[in-house]
């Protein structure tokens, strides 16, 4: 990585990354337990999704995606719908290109439908993720988007602290840098110059515990990798103590302000899912953020508050006494 490289290197956020990654967790059977709660909750569902096309598209027994559903142009703003929207008006060409380089030219069936298909090869393929998006994905974006937009927050503040290095190797154990060099961990590896073209940092959470590295002639280069607080993701974070002996040590509401902080949430998030009014749940942070149990990073126009590991720590420990 040159200088200029350094300079181009950003961080974005994918919904339609998010997708594929999910899709492949599906397409391959290979269920982590971190994802296990989200899996169990979204399985029947998919049973309206055409699987079979997607499985064409994102193959569970290939380790690598179709470039195409790489993201590309993407910024602070993009959503879904403008991601599919460019899937929808692919080359008919480049969909081919795409599906018989990640099928090493032996294409399943609905792979070569979708070739013979033309220009309605792209807008069935987007269609299809739509409506997997629909299911599998969308109901649960909001706790995505939070933790992706904490994740780049902490690398952004990581970065100005403690420099270029320190914020690569907390990326994940794979991932380090000495000198101008970025070293990966990889199977199959060689060396990339990256030509000035900088890198796209990508936080996933259907990405762990995977890194994924995409660098080509005619394409940005990224680096997806896990974003941190993937595992609170599925888990309960709603309101539940009540009698408990955490309520009993923090107060109800305040109690659940911080089970809820799991995953990051905004003010106003928090008060919606919690059924509080903002000032309130405004009081309850600032009251545990002085503790040292919840922590805050600003990403954009919004602040998000997550749990440290103290707070975590007094979480478990409520809950192991409601055990006993």
């Amino acid at each position: 990585m040159s200088v200029t490289d350094l300079q181009q290197t950003r961080f974005i956020h994918s919904p339609l990354m998010e997708v594929a990654e999910s899709l492949w967790i599906v397409s391959s059977g290979k269920v982590q337990p971190m994802h296990r709660g989200w899996y169990d909750a979204v399985r029947d569902r998919l049973s309206k999704a055409d699987l079979e096309l997607l499985a064409a598209v994102v193959p569970g027994s290939k380790a690598k995606l179709a470039r195409f559903l790489m993201p590309a142009n993407v910024d602070g703003a993009t959503t879904v719908e403008r991601q599919l929207q460019a899937v929808a008006e692919l080359p008919p060409q480049r969909l081919h290109g795409d599906l018989s380089r990640l099928w090493d030219d032996e294409l399943p069936p609905r792979g070569r439908e979708l070739v013979v298909a033309g220009a309605d090869g792209p807008r069935q393929v987007a269609d299809a993720l739509w409506e997997y998006w629909s299911l599998a994905v969308d109901p649960y974006w909001d706790g995505i988007r939070a933790v992706v937009d904490c994740d780049i927050a902490h690398r952004a503040t990581t970065m100005t602290r403690e420099g270029v290095a320190t914020m690569f190797a907390g990326l994940h154990h794979k991932v380090s840098m000495h000198g101008e060099t970025l070293h990966l961990d990889m199977t199959s590896s060689h060396d990339r110059e990256l030509t000035g073209a900088g890198l796209r940092l990508v936080p996933s959470v259907f990405a762990w515990p995977y890194i994924i590295f995409d660098v080509t002639a005619d394409h940005p280069t990224y680096l997806v990798y896990p974003a941190r607080g993937v595992g609170d993701v599925w888990g309960t974070t709603g309101p539940g103590y009540r009698d408990d002996a955490l309520g009993a040590l923090l107060g109800r509401n305040r109690a659940e302000v911080l089970v809820a902080l799991g995953v990051p949430h905004s003010t106003i998030k928090l008060a919606l899912d919690l059924g509080q009014s903002p000032a309130s749940v405004s009081q309850h942070l600032s009251v545990l953020r002085r503790a040292g149990l919840v922590t805050s990073q600003r990403s954009g126009r919004f602040v998000y508050y997550e749990r440290t590991t103290l707070g975590t720590s007094v979480v478990e420990a409520g809950r192991a006494a409601d055990l006993a």
